[in-house]
């Protein structure tokens, strides 16, 4: 039998070389070939790479099974189980390998074998498995005993321990299977681990964030005292000042989620402080650590809650986070996490979105992120974009709607991936609607094109970004724009985007029309060219909707239209309050009667639009007698103490200008 002396490897070969030794028939060749392997790949993922292109994995799992079946060499075992444990840490290609390799049951009989360092040769590999998200799932099944996540977590194996926690960190992803696990006495047994080793103590946080993440009952554990060993929480916030990096970082990630999750009171104004100034001190680390930092930094300022009273900190990370930028493209990760983090301090406050343009280069590297080569970060960076473009000052000056800008946002829309469109179509959204007198740069670059094409997308979530950004488009549109637009869409496809099968493509759909008829009264026209088309689609939506928002803004569409000339108000008039409705019947009554104040609202702006004369004469005597036969009128008289002060203000300027003469409408 080979022994460990005997198996000394060789000075590094080429893969090509090694790989025929794998499937010796010789134990002493095969062992070598495996420990050289494992010492070759280990921490090298080019080397993985060029072992799994040759085809390695299969033959060191089936080294592996060799040696299980033959039972007599621990060392060959323990070999093989580190050399596909290798494989599989942090390089999800090789964790598919030694999944479709069979490397999985193999792994896991080692658990109950007699040789202790068998035994953590196989926890360890899985663990590693247990990181990517293509390992296979745990399933948690309420009322089944789980006595092997149980057996994992009792065990005195730290080995045994870890991979228990890694189970639930990787399988544990719904609210039902948190109860199930609580439930099933889990949650003390990963609590009891906090006072294990650092490695363990680690995987023991990530465990508990995974557990109480939106779980009220597991934080309710967490924040009642244990019988000698006084709070867990409390123990948990010490961990923030912790001297190991990653043990700080996750006791942050940790909090963070409790945060979020939990009573507001739960973490106290020093101990935010101290969370935020713990991260962004992370940040400073060069490694792994400072990265994961940037997205547990975004996370924390992405709950809201205390913005205002923590915001001279906010303001110092975004210097901090700045000055932290990270100059070589090929650091993914740091930078879509700086963007990320940048892009939750701009989502709120002003002056953080001040501070940044203090940099000369802040707005170029931001647009360069644009186009980088890696999905992640071009995400990131429209986010980042979106969230600066709600600055009003900037905005208004043109700083975001530059050339360079403009071209690259376009040129995202045509990406292959879905959420790179939304991401985009979403920053288009905020860049376009404030500017009356630069949408036409962002059309002549292909813009409105590209919008029109993915508003027939079968992605309904590209679909309703892109009718979002029609709709910001036209809105404050020049006449020229509008026109621009109205004949690019045509009113065949407005019509078709106005009864798609998603509501929230309807509702968008509608508030551009919306935006199309408001402002002169020529742009009513629009809406009743070809027999009143699109007229005619609004108001077959309002009646089949059943989505509020749906009817809102359909409601808007016929309120602006209503602001018109007489024809304009006596089209309308046919259509909220037709001869042959009444009472219940009539859906402007059931509106009126909406217990959602926003349709009460819209609905009350039409008749308040209705009852004003566009010119003097008999029109608006003419259509208040309409709406009063139909009982609108008298359902809006009892309205006047509505609880929505716009609906009571409304009604009692219906109710005026139904006996007097009024002039003037509103649009909105």
């Amino acid at each position: 039998m080979p022994t460990p002396s005997s198996a000394a490897t060789a000075t590094h070969r080429l893969p090509e070389d090694v790989l025929p030794l794998l499937s010796s028939l010789d134990a002493s060749e095969r062992l070598q070939a495996l420990r050289e392997v494992k010492n070759q790949i280990i921490g090298n993922r080019t080397k993985k790479l060029s072992f799994l292109k040759l085809g390695a994995v299969p033959p060191v799992v089936s080294a592996l099974a060799s040696a299980v079946e033959d039972g007599s060499d621990s060392y060959l075992i323990l070999q093989s189980a580190a050399a596909v444990g290798s494989f599989a840490c942090g390089f999800d290609a090789g964790v598919k390998a030694v999944l479709d390799a069979g490397a999985f049951p193999l792994l896991e009989g080692l658990l109950s074998h007699p040789d202790d360092k068998v035994v953590d040769a196989g926890a360890r590999s899985l663990k590693m498995i247990y990181q990517s998200k293509f390992a296979p799932k745990y399933e948690f099944v309420p009322g089944k005993p789980m006595d092997f996540l149980h057996s994992l977590l009792n065990n005195e194996n730290e080995n045994l321990n870890a991979l228990g926690l890694s189970i639930i960190v990787h399988s544990c992803k719904t609210n039902a299977d948190q109860k199930t696990i609580c439930g099933a006495g889990i949650l003390e047994k990963v609590i009891n681990h906090l006072d294990g080793s650092i490695n363990l103590r680690d995987s023991c946080l990530e465990s508990l964030a995974t557990l109480v993440k939106a779980n009220t009952d597991a934080i309710a554990q967490l924040v009642t005292p244990v019988s000698g060993s006084g709070f867990p929480l409390r123990s948990i916030e010490e961990l923030i000042k912790d001297k190991s990096p990653r043990t700080r970082l996750l006791a942050c990630s940790f909090l963070t989620v409790l945060r979020n999750s939990g009573p507001t009171h739960l973490l106290d104004e020093t101990l935010k402080t101290l969370l935020l100034d713990t991260l962004l001190h992370l940040v400073d680390d060069a490694g792994h650590v400072g990265d994961d930092a940037l997205f547990v930094l975004s996370e924390y300022i992405a709950n809201k809650e205390d913005m205002q009273s923590l915001e001279g900190y906010y303001r110092h990370a975004v210097i901090k986070l700045w000055d932290n930028f990270p100059d070589d493209p090929l650091s993914d990760r740091r930078l879509s996490g700086t963007l990320l983090a940048l892009a939750e301090l701009f989502s709120v406050l002003e002056s953080c979105r001040s501070e940044l343009f203090l940099y000369t280069k802040a707005l170029d590297r931001i647009t360069n992120a644009l186009t980088h080569y890696n999905p992640e970060v071009r995400v990131a960076a429209c986010i980042c974009l979106r969230n600066l473009s709600r600055s009003v000052q900037y905005v208004s000056a043109g700083r975001l709607m530059t050339e360079k800008i403009i071209k690259s946002l376009v040129a995202l829309l045509q990406d292959s991936s879905h959420s790179i469109q939304v991401a985009s179509l979403a920053t288009i959204s905020n860049i376009v609607v404030d500017f009356a007198m630069r949408k036409s740069l962002f059309m002549n670059f292909g813009g409105l094109k590209e919008l029109i094409e993915l508003s027939k997308s079968m992605e309904s979530n590209v679909r309703v970004n892109a009718v979002r950004a029609l709709r910001n488009l036209m809105f404050h549109a020049d006449k020229k724009c509008r026109e621009k637009i109205f004949s690019d869409l045509t009113k065949t496809l407005i019509e078709c985007l106005i009864q798609d099968a998603e509501p929230t493509v309807q509702e968008q759909a509608l508030a551009m029309v919306r935006n199309l008829v408001d402002g002169s009264v020529s742009n009513i026209d629009f809406v009743f060219e070809e027999d009143c088309i699109i007229l005619n689609a609004v108001c077959k939506q309002l009646h089949n909707a059943e989505v509020v928002e749906v009817q809102i803004q359909g409601m808007y569409v016929l309120s602006n239209i209503a602001s018109g000339n007489e024809l304009h108000k006596d089209v309308i008039l046919h259509h909220v309050a037709p001869e042959a409705a009444g009472g219940s019947d009539s859906i402007t009554i059931k509106f009126l009667q909406s217990a959602d104040s926003r349709l009460r609202t819209a609905t009350i702006w039409t008749i308040v639009n209705l009852t004003r004369p566009s010119t003097p004469g008999p029109g608006a005597h003419r259509r208040v007698e309409r709406l009063r036969s139909c009982g609108i009128i008298s359902q809006i008289k009892t309205m006047v103490n509505d609880p929505c002060l716009d609906v009571k203000l409304r009604a009692m300027k219906v109710i005026e200008q139904s006996s007097t003469e009024g002039d003037g409408s509103a649009t909105l």
